[in-house]
């Protein structure tokens, strides 16, 4: 008589093949053998005795071939009796040929195929009243779609068949359906309704006496329980099921739940014993010839060591595992073994190798539709990218993951994404976007239920603060972290909480504070034989000693650290070590020492293709070879060092560039310094260029283009020196003869600062007839311990006005206020009076200045030299962040003056309605004020320019944008806001409507195609922004990249009178000058007469073309 082979999801073998860091489980199938009512297998009058029993035979034979895992000899015999049951027109065995070569296919993955032959049998048992194989059926379907990690409808089926068990008062068939439901709910991490469904089909299994059930659904409440971290009373569940399967003779469910009482205490970084239990599950799969058991429980072993830090070992149990995959065609389970070899080599930093084994397995997921292992594949790509600095791809990677997980409701590794995300945008330094991914996943991980989870999203918030100089804060997720990894006994969390507070007070320089958490951590790390982790910690103690000029206390945690990190095979923490030792021995004066640690360290961070790293290294070595007294050397490898860095830049998008730039800016200070002591002044000026406004000119050359700017590959000879043989930048840095050059072309003296630490700047002054002058200024004198920032701000402070965002300033007392013009003759004796032999002696002619850093906050129009004259009185003045960027405004200027468009003359806005924000996270929005002198202004303005002005509700900011591309002239009289951590933040307040918030973003502005020829910010500081190594970030950056080729901005909030009486100025005299440079010195010179207070006449700056 025919049987049915019927599948009943009960997962003895939780494997969680981890690839990399999110967790895939599979579970083993056991098979139940039903055969078919006699009632229905009746012969019809179509049947003949023989061909019925050769029908017959060949489905008993293709069941016994199942059960041998012979699945594609089970199909061919399940075939050829299909074809003999409908030649028969035995519907019944029909229906059981088809249900039955769904199961075979779903076990060699095709799962699409085996929900065809499912959805050809379920009709045929409704047709032929056969509930308990309809039930099967739909049982099967849903099976079917929990393997396409199409939980859901694998959530449909299942209700149905447990409606018509019900209603058929099979218990058995009851009980598995409520399983199942169970574990469907388990994949969508709603783990407290998979435990509801358990307990009751428990209840039933043990109703019925079916004591294989009722091992299954303990085990399956203790899968449950562990995933929400519950790991002892997922133990408890456990080691009820274990004497069951035993008694009951169930070898197979006895190694499955020694499997996975193993990964509980794995879970519980309790890595010896977990290796105890698969040790003993092993062979028990072996002697029952459960290939696909044996092939997880090494997996697990192998997850198990790689925990333990020995790698070798668990890339020779995946290594293992795979082939046995391959035979018994388990595609996913192939695909997961390559997942973890992926990961293995990824621990090891062997990054291509990893990328190698991910990008074998990621096809196979795809190709057996597994939506979850091929998002958790992609999710390991961009971990293999991240972790070798290709943040970008690796966010690629990410964002390709992300809405898979979302689609197939898989909350608990869509938090994980997120957090992924999270730690990208971090390395990134884009934090404002690190911390919203890390703000998405923290509620998903607490929905779930997933502590572990969340306390990792909680460490990274807490980094994300510390990076942020918000220790406190950082400190404060730490601490929420740190209980919740002690409550569910995850040591090694516990320990990195620790380990991170340490970091958080060794930032606060509370060395002693940081000692005593590493201390902590350190136990820790050992017990659970986290190698790595110890090693790290190890490293920790040695910065913190270091930092406390305790060296020889240093170099022994370095050297503790050092042969972990070469035992355990990673060479990323091998060269770490060395390169510290290195710094340690420098700081000790010993260089020949320190040389010889990084050198040891440079080709071990070149072997694993840790640029980043790489450049460090080089970094350091030639500023020992410099302090040494081998320049020469030590310019050449500066040099290396440089092209390296230039490199991590390529592929970025132009925001992270800016980040990037900003870390790699020591090495073009070093290299100065090297030039500079060798007389090679000029050299030293094309370092000094080369190393500003990278980004923004790659951004301006993406965008307009550049006939004289050439892009230079990797591999192309660079023109700056015979020995940079190669560079990456897409934008050809400039010669001496092309500075030259640009001096001559602006008809312009050109002074460019470098700022090489808080003793030296360097000046060069250029003169249009190409002579170039160079002043090296001890900076000890002037700022008398405090730093150059320091007395910019403290300058800066004493010239704050009113016009502001309409909150209270807050009052300083006399004792810190400076003396006004002390100041400014300090910063003219500074800046000035050491070039003022080179500057031009006519006041038309103009200059331009090229500061860098803090300088870009020096309003140059008011600094006074020995006898109170203001340099405005002596000079026109216009700045510009680079002397290469002037090829650009140039060239935007000879475009916009060729270009015949249809254009308004000007757009003219002052005092809109304005709109609300939010000052501080966590309080409620505020009205900005209202600014009814630029209302003032702007009418004036309109006036004189004959054209109207958008004024309160008129300036909407939709009208506003509208009108931006068609003005030859724009002028803005309002707020500027910004955001001092990312520039593209920065905005200019407008009036809101329905559909705009009434910020024009940076970001926005960039997204514009301006033809204006000049804007005029004249609002409250919009000059600020974050400066950085590539100049003033924000608003008169986007408006040059929008195309705009001159931006007058505010250094400071300028009182609103003198402002409407300087720009009225301004128009008049440039009507009548054409010179945007000439027209503001006049107009300063007038309002200086007026209002003889520099913070009133002197905040205004014109950046780019005059």
């Amino acid at each position: 008589m025919p049987h049915s082979v019927r599948i009943v999801i009960r997962p003895k073998c939780n494997w969680l093949l981890l690839s990399a860091s999110f967790l895939i489980v599979h579970s083993s199938l056991p098979i139940s053998v039903f055969p078919v009512p006699p009632s229905l297998a009746a012969p019809t009058l179509a049947q003949t005795p023989e061909t019925k029993k050769a029908a017959d035979r060949l489905l008993d034979q293709g069941i016994q071939q199942y059960q041998r895992k012979q699945y594609e000899a089970a199909i061919q015999s399940w075939q050829q009796a299909l074809q003999l049951y409908q030649e028969l027109k035995d519907r019944n065995g029909e229906a059981i040929a088809l249900n039955n070569l769904g199961i075979a296919y779903r076990s060699l993955s095709q799962y699409e195929t085996a929900i065809r032959y499912y959805k050809q049998a379920l009709p045929i048992y409704q047709a032929v009243k056969d509930r308990n194989g309809e039930a099967d059926a739909l049982n099967n379907l849903g099976n079917a779609y929990g393997s396409l990690s199409q939980y859901e409808k694998a959530l449909r089926y299942y209700e149905q068949a447990l409606s018509i068990f019900q209603a058929v008062k099979d218990r058995n068939g009851e009980a598995d359906a409520l399983n199942n439901l169970g574990l469907a709910n388990q994949y969508l991490s709603q783990y407290e309704k998979a435990i509801g469904y358990y307990e009751q089909a428990l209840s039933i299994f043990q109703a019925v006496k079916d004591r294989n059930g009722e091992a299954d659904a303990l085990n399956n409440l203790g899968l449950a329980n562990q995933y929400l971290s519950q790991y002892e009373k997922a133990i408890g569940y456990y080691e009820q099921a274990l004497p069951i399967f035993q008694a009951v003779k169930d070898r197979n469910g006895e190694a499955g739940v020694l499997m996975n009482l193993g990964i509980a205490y794995r879970s519980l970084s309790q890595y010896e014993k977990a290796i105890g239990y698969y040790e003993q599950a092993l062979p028990i799969f072996q002697a029952v010839k459960d290939r696909n058991g044996e092939a997880g429980v090494l997996m697990n072993l192998g997850i198990a060591y790689r925990s333990l830090s020995q790698y070798e070992k668990a890339i020779g149990y995946y290594e293992q595992a795979l082939p046995i995959f391959q035979a018994v065609k388990d595609r996913n389970g192939e695909a997961v073994a390559l997942s973890n070899l992926g990961g293995t080599y990824l621990f090891l930093s062997q990054y291509e190798k990893a990328i190698g084994y991910y990008e074998q397995a990621l096809p196979i997921f795809q190709a057996v539709k597994d939506r979850n292992g091929e998002a958790g594949v992609l999710t390991s790509l961009g971990i293999a990218y991240l972790s070798s600095s290709q943040y970008e791809k690796a966010i690629g990677y990410y964002e390709q993951a992300l809405p898979i997980f979302q689609a197939i409701k898989d909350r608990n590794d869509e938090a994980i994404t997120l957090n992924y995300l999270g730690l990208a945008n971090q390395s990134l330094s884009q934090y404002e976007k690190a911390i919203g991914y890390y703000e998405q996943a923290l509620p998903i991980f607490q929905a779930v239920k997933d502590r572990n989870g969340e306390a990792s999203v909680l460490m990274n918030l807490g980094s994300t603060y510390l990076v942020l100089s918000q220790y406190e804060k950082g400190i404060g997720y730490y601490e929420q972290a740190l209980p919740i990894y002690q409550a569910v006994k995850n040591r090694n969390g516990e320990a990195k909480a620790l380990n991170n507070l340490g970091n958080a007070y060794g930032s606060l320089s509370q060395y002693e504070k940081a000692i005593g958490y590493y201390e902590q951590a350190l136990p820790i790390f050992q017990a659970v034989k986290d190698r790595n982790s110890e090693a790290g910690v190890l490293n920790n103690l040695g910065i913190t000693y270091l930092s406390l000029s305790e060296y020889e206390k240093a170099i022994r945690y370095y050297e503790q650290a050092l042969p972990i990190y070469q035992a355990i095979k990673d060479r990323n923490g091998e060269a770490a070590a060395l390169n510290n030792l290195g710094i340690t021995y420098q700081r000790l004066s010993q260089y020949e020492k320190a040389i010889g640690y990084y050198e040891q360290a440079l080709p071990i961070f070149q072997a694993v293709k840790d640029r980043d790293g790489e450049a460090r290294a080089l970094n350091n070595l030639g500023y020992i070879l410099f302090v040494s007294g081998q320049v020469a050397q030590a310019e050449q490898t500066l040099r290396q060092s440089m092209q390296v860095l230039e490199c991590l830049r390529v592929g970025l998008k132009d925001e992270n560039k800016v980040s990037i730039f900003e870390e790699q800016t020591t090495t073009y200070r070093s290299l100065q310094t090297t030039l500079v002591a060798q007389n090679k002044f000029s050299e030293a000026l094309e370092i000094a260029e080369r190393g500003r406004a990278r980004a923004f000119l790659e951004l301006l050359a993406q965008r307009f283009g550049d006939s004289n700017t050439k892009a230079v590959k990797d591999g192309e000879s660079d023109p700056v020196k015979p020995q940079s043989k190669t560079t990456c930048t897409s934008v050809k840095p400039p010669t001496l003869a092309e500075i030259q050059q640009v001096a001559q072309a602006q008809n312009a003296t050109l002074v460019e600062y470098s700022i090489i630490d808080d003793k030296t700047l360097y000046i060069w002054v250029i003169q249009p007839s190409g002579a170039i002058a160079f002043q090296q200024v001890s900076l000890k004198s002037f700022l008398q311990g405090t730093s150059l920032a320091q007395l910019i701000a403290n300058i800066r402070e004493d010239q704050l006005g009113v016009r502001g965002l309409g909150v209270v300033p807050v009052q300083r007392s006399r004792s810190t206020q400076l003396p006004q013009n002390l100041s400014f003759k300090t910063l003219h004796q500074l800046m000035i009076a050491p070039i003022a032999q080179y500057l031009p002696e006519d006041p038309n002619q103009r200059i331009i200045f090229l500061p860098q850093g803090a300088l870009f906050l020096v309003p140059f129009a008011a600094l006074q030299d020995a006898e109170g004259t203001y340099l405005i009185q002596q000079h026109t003045i216009a700045i510009a962040p680079s002397i290469q960027t002037l090829q650009f405004t140039q060239q935007q200027r000879q475009r916009l003056e060729a270009k015949d468009s249809d254009t308004q003359p000007a757009l003219i806005v002052g005092n809109p309605v304005m709109p609300k924000l939010t000052l501080e996270a966590g309080q409620p929005p505020v009205q900005l004020a209202t600014l009814p002198n630029a209302e003032a202004e702007a009418k004036a303005l309109a006036q004189l320019l004959q054209q109207p002005a958008l004024l309160q509700n008129q300036a909407t900011e939709a009208q506003v944008k509208a009108l931006m591309p068609q003005a030859r002239l724009i002028h803005l009289a309002t707020h500027g806001l910004f955001n001092d951590r990312l520039g593209l933040s920065s905005s200019v307040a407008l009036t809101p409507t329905a559909k705009e918030d009434g910020l024009l973003t940076a970001a926005e502005i960039l997204d514009l195609k301006l033809q204006a020829d000049l804007v005029v910010l004249s609002a409250c500081d919009t000059g600020r922004g974050q400066i950085t190594g590539d100049g003033v970030i924000g608003l008169s950056r986007a408006l040059f990249s929008a195309g705009t080729p001159s931006v007058i901005v505010s250094l400071w909030a300028v009182p609103d009178a003198p402002t409407a009486f300087l720009m009225t100025e301004f128009y008049k005299k440039l009507e009548t000058t054409g010179d945007k440079a000439q027209a503001l010195r006049q107009a300063m010179l007038s309002t200086l007469e007026r209002y003889p207070k520099p913070r009133e006449w002197a905040a205004f700056t014109l950046i780019g073309e005059s």
